[in-house]
C-alpha cells in the first residue's frame, strides 16, 4: 500500500534522546519547519531546557522523560504526545547509550543495559508507534537510527554492533509484516557513520584513554536532514557518510585487515571520561562534540535521496576507477571490491527511475555497457 506522508509543518513529530547529538538537531530543525515536536529521553531538565528554546523561537515542542526501555513508559510517551496534540505523524527512535572496550572485558550486566536502550528502546518506540496507527488509521513514518555498525564489525565497539545489528533485523522484519498487512506505515533505517556528537564522551569506556570515533566524521545536522528526509519520504534506507559502504565491505572482506587499522582510531590521547549515561542521564543540552569538529555535507547521503544523482555517480565512479586503476594484479584485486561497494547504490537508483536510467543508457551505450561489465 502508497504510504503518503505529509509536509514536515503539518506533522507531529515524537523524537527519542533528544535531549544531545543527533535527536536534539533533528528537535531543532523538525520545530524550525513548522512540526510539533515531543521530546523524549531520561534527561528531563535537560529536555524542558530544549523546549523553552524552541519556543522562544516560535516552535511548538513538548517534553516527555523517558527510559525507553521501559515498556510502560513509552507507551506513556504515545498518551501525552497524543493528548498534547491529538496525534503521531512520525516517530524516531534515536535513543542510544555506547560502550568502548573488548567484549572479553564487557560484564553481562552492561550487555544487557545497552541492549535495554539501544534495542529494546526500538522495539518497544516502533510498536507504540504501528499501534496508534492502528487505532486511528491513516498511516505515518517509523525512522529507526541504525548505524554504520549495522552492517559491519569494527574492534573495541562490539556490544554496540552487536545492537545496531539487532536494530537493522527487527526494523527489516517490521516492515515486511507491515507490507503483508498493508498498513501506510514507512519505515526508514538511517546508518550514520562517525558524527562529531558527544556520543563518545557519553559511552562507557572501558579502555586506559579517551574514546573517539575514526574519521571521516559528519555533523549531527547531516544526519537530521536524512532522518526528515525520511518523515516525508518513504525511502527504506539512508546512509550517511561516504565511510559507510566501504566499511561494510571492508569488514566482511578484510576483517584482519579493519581489526588491525581500526582499534587505535578508537582510542584517543586523553584519559578517559570518569562518568557516562550507560545506566543514568548524562550532560545533556549539546548537539556537538567539544572535541571533534564533522563535516557538513554527506555525498553519499544526498545520493541516495535523489536516485538520478546516485545513477550519474555511480557511472562517474566505476569510469574513474577504472582510470585510475588501470591493469594488472592491483585492477584483479581491487575492483571486486568497488563493485561491491557500488552495486546496491547503482541498482538502487535505476531501479527508483527506470526510465532515467533508460535514457542515460541510451544516450551512452558505451559507458553503459562498461558500467554494467564493472558491476556483474
Amino acid at each position: 500500500m502508497a504510504v503518503k506522508l505529509k509536509p514536515l509543518a503539518d506533522q507531529v513529530i515524537v523524537i527519542t534522546g533528544a535531549s544531545s547529538g543527533i535527536g536534539l538537531a533533528t528537535a531543532r530543525k523538525a520545530a524550525k519547519a513548522g512540526a510539533a515536536v515531543v521530546l523524549a529521553a531520561r534527561n528531563g531538565e535537560a529536555l524542558r531546557a530544549v523546549c523553552e528554546d524552541i519556543e522562544a523561537e516560535g516552535g511548538r515542542a513538548y517534553a516527555v522523560p523517558t527510559d525507553v526501555g521501559n515498556p510502560a513508559e513509552v507507551e506513556r510517551l504515545a498518551r501525552a504526545a497524543i493528548a498534547r496534540f491529538e496525534r503521531i505523524d512520525t516517530w524516531v527512535n534515536d535513543a542510544g547509550v555506547g560502550l568502548f572496550g573488548e567484549l572479553q572485558d564487557t560484564t553481562s550486566d552492561d550487555h544487557e543495559q545497552l541492549f535495554r536502550t539501544n534495542y529494546f528502546g526500538v522495539v518497544n518506540g516502533s510498536l507504540e508507534a504501528v499501534k496508534h496507527v492502528r487505532q486511528r488509521g491513516g498511516g505515518g513514518a517509523l525512522i529507526n537510527l541504525g548505524s554504520v555498525l549495522s552492517d559491519a564489525v569494527v574492534p573495541l565497539q562490539g556490544a554496540y554492533a552487536a545492537s545496531k545489528h539487532a536494530v537493522k533485523g527487527f526494523t527489516d522484519a517490521l516492515r515486511m509484516e507491515l507490507i503483508r498487512e498493508r498498513l501506510p506505515v514507512s519505515v526508514t533505517l538511517v546508518k550514520p557513520a562517525s558524527v562529531a556528537t558527544p556520543f563518545a564522551d557519553h559511552a562507557r569506556n572501558l579502555m586506559e584513554k579517551a574514546a573517539r570515533l575514526p574519521p571521516p566524521r559528519y555533523a549531527p545536522e547531516v544526519v537530521a536532514d536524512a532522518i526528515l528526509h525520511a518523515a516525508t519520504h518513504p525511502i527504506r534506507e539512508l546512509s550517511v557518510g561516504g565511510a559507510a559502504r566501504p566499511m561494510a565491505a571492508g569488514s566482511a572482506v578484510a576483517p584482519g585487515l579493519v581489526a588491525r587499522f581500526a582499534a587505535p582510531l578508537m582510542r584517543g590521547r586523553n584519559a578517559p571520561s570518569q562518568h557516562d549515561n550507560l545506566y543514568t542521564a548524562g550532560v545533556d543540552g549539546l548537539t556537538d562534540s567539544e572535541r571533534m569538529r564533522g563535516r557538513g555535507f554527506s555525498l553519499y547521503a544526498e545520493a541516495q535521496k535523489r536516485p538520478g544523482l546516485a545513477l550519474g555517480l555511480g557511472a562517474l565512479a566505476v569510469v574513474g576507477i577504472a582510470a585510475v586503476v588501470g591493469r594488472g594484479s592491483l585492477a584483479r584485486n581491487v575492483r571486486p571490491l568497488l563493485a561491491r561497494a557500488a552495486r546496491p547504490l547503482v541498482t538502487r537508483a535505476a531501479m527508483r527511475q527506470p526510465v532515467a536510467a533508460a535514457k542515460l543508457a541510451l544516450k551512452h551505450p558505451r559507458q553503459a555497457a562498461r558500467l554494467a561489465a564493472a558491476l556483474r
